[in-house]
């Protein structure tokens, strides 16, 4: 019954797929694709895939589980079949092999080999999960967020906060706050830190500007979020946790604490040097893939990026693995879903790229004034709300190109207005679960040790009352 049931699911999703085809090809008249004559119908499976990460986990979570792979290739072929009808076969494979060599596949080597290598690190031994331990943890996170990246600090901590905790009742707001400050704020301070600020540096930004104009929001935001933390981590810890009889952790306190698996330290070394060496060494060499250019010092740095995993794999003892409880599901999940949103999202980019023409229009006509000079408040929040939604990597590119794409230009007489929109990329990235990868990976290893963690929209709630008037802070403050 089960299967059918199953079954049933899936051909509704199908169908709905299929329903979409003719209204999609519509959209457009048959030509190369130009993102001033898209329709905003072209955003339907962008907005459908986004809309089913949303709503299945919530109200059908077993056949999410089971199906959440099919439902993203589902609408990744609602975009990509209507294109090719609309503008042809050249132009849909174009578009398919560009969001996956050129953006998918440098994001997704990036992020699993963080993910890699943190996971072989374990921290042995326990702490107790008081306030005080709490947000130190979380502070180091913030702080190690820039030097290792969101998804390698998250990864490393999340496990020790977790069993820190686990004798604990309330820990969903440790693990909210976690994403907030670890897997977002704290990666601000450098390109290494997110995805959105590694575009930038391959795009010229150089490497220590977002740690001149960024340090001072970042400084606060992530200060006010560790002093609310505090304040309620306080609350729920002795006016409700605290009575709860000792012999039920089940993960006693230890006096040390010990560090398996320490050669993964020397392999996020080198995971930094290559991405330095990506923005740095500039041989001018490109190779032809499928009509889409990859640069020399990229592919060296992906195909290095991988060894590095395999490396970790390798040499990492087995029992420190074992000890983190590491399981390829969380970077699965990710790299399953956000494969589907790098396709779906093509459209998005093209009629957002297209400026006043677009049908984006109305929006992208909000961030500048009277006179046709960028608002720095609107450049934040647009970026933002965006990258709570449409991931913020590709937003972050989309801003900084509608700014005219020069890294010399921005970086001076543009500086505060990339500077908002680098913020708003990193700091809202926190605003939904799928505004920034680590955010879905601390979710899901939340969930595999018990933690029932807040729906997606409920998720939403604890970001509009703690993060949005954080932000409405900062942008009186700073922009």
């Amino acid at each position: 019954m089960k299967r059918h049931a199953a079954s049933a699911r899936m051909t509704v999703v199908a169908a709905l797929a299929c329903m979409l085809w003719p209204a999609l090809a519509c959209a457009a008249s048959t030509g190369m694709p130009d993102g001033a004559g898209l329709s905003m119908l072209w955003a339907v499976p962008f907005a459908g895939i986004l809309l089913s990460i949303a709503v299945f986990p919530l109200v059908a979570p077993v056949f999410w589980h089971h199906h959440f792979s099919k439902i993203a290739l589902v609408w990744t072929m609602a975009f990509i079949v209507p294109f090719a009808h609309a503008f042809g076969m050249h132009a849909a494979l174009d578009a398919f092999v560009h969001a996956l060599v050129a953006e998918y596949v440098p994001f997704i080597v990036l992020l699993s080999a963080l993910f890699t290598i943190a996971g072989g690190i374990c921290v042995r031994g326990n702490l107790r999960g008081t306030p005080n331990v709490n947000a130190a943890i979380l502070a180091l996170g913030t702080l190690l967020a820039s030097v290792m990246g969101t998804t390698g600090a998250a990864m490393l901590l999340i496990r020790p906060l977790l069993r820190a905790n686990d004798n604990r009742k309330h820990v969903v707001h440790v693990v909210v706050f976690f994403i907030f400050l670890v897997a977002n704020a704290g990666g601000s301070l450098s390109p290494l830190g997110d995805p959105p600020l590694f575009l930038g540096f391959l795009n010229g930004v150089s490497f220590f500007w977002t740690t001149e104009y960024l340090a001072m929001p970042m400084l606060f935001i992530c200060t006010l979020l560790l002093a609310i933390f505090y304040a309620l981590d306080t609350y729920f810890f002795h006016c409700r946790d605290e009575a709860r009889s000792p012999f039920l952790d089940p993960t006693p306190d230890s006096r040390g604490i010990v560090i398996e698996g320490k050669v993964n330290f020397v392999l996020l070394g080198l995971v930094i040097v290559l991405v330095l060496m990506s923005g740095i060494w500039k041989p001018n060499v490109t190779f032809d893939v499928l009509g889409t250019p990859v640069a020399l010092q990229n592919a060296v740095r992906d195909g290095a990026l991988v060894g590095l995993a395999l490396i970790s794999l390798a040499v990492t003892p087995r029992t420190a693995r074992t000890g983190n409880a590491f399981t390829w599901a969380p970077i699965e999940e990710v790299a399953k879903l956000f494969a589907g949103i790098f396709v779906t999202i093509a459209p998005v980019i093209m009629m957002l790229r297209a400026g006043s023409h677009g049908a984006f229009a109305s929006a992208l006509a909000l961030v500048t004034d009277a006179q046709g000079q960028p608002i720095d408040a609107m450049y934040f929040w647009a970026t933002g709300i965006l990258s709570s939604f449409l991931d913020n990597a590709p937003t972050y590119l989309v801003f900084f190109n509608l700014l005219g794409g020069d890294a010399p230009t921005l970086m001076t007489t543009g500086a505060t207005t990339l500077a908002a929109i680098s913020a708003g990329a990193v700091f809202m990235g926190a605003n939904s679960y799928i505004g920034n990868a680590p955010n879905f990976m601390v979710k899901a290893i939340a969930e595999s040790r018990g933690v029932r963690m807040p729906s997606f929209f409920a998720y939403l709630g604890w970001a509009a009352a703690i993060l949005l008037p954080v932000f409405l802070l900062t942008t009186w403050l700073f922009f």
